[in-house]
């Protein structure tokens, strides 16, 4: 099996020299990635959450500062911590109604606690929490419910008696690893097919006859458009190029490829033709805690055009951007340079250009993304359904902790 730092620094090349292509591809790469940091940690019996959660975050650390720009990866960090805790927050729970059955009998008290891990007084509070707060709309949508464990029962031999409670030590670390590997497996599933769980919405967004906009390229707003297709929905949709890459125009090709009656149109016409649209669907790189969109540039653009003209303006995201964070973070990077040659070529106006002083009399600008504030997006579609940007913080924090929300570990002191 490789070494874990082997594959670390194998994923932080990859992310430097940008070989992972979209947020999808880089979200699914980092929970298999923490799969195997997880999967190779030797657990003891005690402060098995904390141990994980340690290895994770020193993980954690190397490969978000690598491509800050791509929250996809502190998401999925931040996703796998919430995941531990939860688990731990499980295993607590269930080990403080164990307990709380032999509370009664004196003489099998040392016996019991023997066969639960050692409790902290936070993990019993937090137990306490869990038990009170009432449950969200989100956890009531997905009907999860948590599977009772039965505690064990003591065996009556003294030398058999003192090994079952050894193996039973012994098993409660694999066990507790093996449910938080099952439920990044569960992620890494749910990132995989969030393509096709949003899809699945698109009828019922998408009536006869409309006129449909987007700018750029997008997998998931191809998926969506296509899936609306299928179900016999007529429909036109405007594509804006997305200049200066022109993504838009692969877009085009795409949908006329499979029988949808597809515009391309330039940029800086939007405003003219947004008054001849009933809605307008795009993608995302990130959608932040406020409700507000990290998204491809030209986009706010679009939004404000939409607003102008009362046209909806939705969003296509999976729960894999769906970030913690709000826009003035930090840590949150709100877009980056690409090259100049994108726009200009450098044999043409290098006279003009002086890169290395810098004293040229022309300077490029080629930002790579724009940010949409809240108050211009009208619907989000995840593949959970379809949410209010004023409900994005709830559905957010179903899916992280507050304790992962800075993933650098702190200093601790000697007490």
């Amino acid at each position: 099996m490789p070494d874990v730092q082997a594959l670390v620094n194998d994923f932080v090349n990859l992310l430097k020299k940008r070989r992972i292509e979209g947020s999808q591809a880089t979200a699914k790469q980092t929970a298999v990635l923490l799969r195997s940091v997880i999967s190779q940690q030797r657990v003891p019996h005690t402060n098995q959450a904390t141990v994980l959660i340690n290895a994770v975050r020193a993980v954690g650390e190397q490969i978000i500062d690598v491509n800050p720009i791509e929250l996809a990866v502190g998401n999925i960090v931040r996703r796998v911590l919430h995941i531990i805790r939860e688990e731990d927050l499980s295993l607590v729970t269930d080990a403080v109604a164990g307990l709380g059955m032999f509370a009664g009998s004196d003489d099998e008290d040392d016996v019991e606690r023997d066969d639960y891990p050692a409790l902290s007084a936070a993990s019993v509070a937090a137990a306490a929490r869990s038990t009170s707060r009432p449950p969200s709309l989100q956890t009531l949508l997905e009907d999860v419910t948590d599977s009772a464990v039965v505690p064990p029962t003591p065996s009556s031999g003294g030398d058999s008696e003192g090994i079952s409670r050894t193996l039973e030590k012994g098993s409660s670390g694999r066990k507790f690893k093996h449910d938080v590997i099952e439920a990044v497996n569960e992620l890494i599933q749910d990132i995989t097919s969030c393509h096709e769980q949003i899809a699945e919405q698109a009828v019922e967004h998408i009536h006869q006859n409309e006129v449909i906009l987007t700018l750029g390229s997008s997998k998931t707003v191809l998926e969506f458009l296509c899936a609306a297709k299928e179900k016999k929905r007529s429909f036109k949709v405007v594509v804006a190029e997305g200049a200066p890459r022109y993504q838009g125009q692969v877009l085009a090709k795409e949908l006329a490829a499979r029988g949808i009656q597809t515009t391309v149109i330039a940029d800086s016409a939007t405003f003219a033709m947004i008054s001849q649209v009933n809605m307008v669907i795009v993608g995302a790189h990130a959608v932040m805690a406020n409700g507000g969109v990290i998204a491809p540039i030209g986009l706010h653009m679009v939004a404000l055009a939409a607003q102008r003209h009362a046209v909806p303006f939705v969003v296509l995201a999976g729960s894999h951007k769906l970030c913690p964070l709000y826009p003035h973070n930090p840590q949150v990077l709100l877009t980056e340079l690409r090259s100049p040659s994108e726009l200009l070529d450098f044999g043409e106006f290098s006279d003009l250009m002086d890169s290395a002083t810098g004293s040229g009399s022309l300077h490029v600008v080629n930002p790579a993304f724009d940010y949409v504030p809240p108050n211009l997006v009208s619907l989000f579609i995840t593949d959970t359904g379809g949410h209010n940007p004023s409900y994005m913080y709830r559905l957010i924090a179903d899916y992280y902790s507050a304790d992962d929300l800075v993933v650098k570990q702190r200093p601790t002191t000697g007490s």
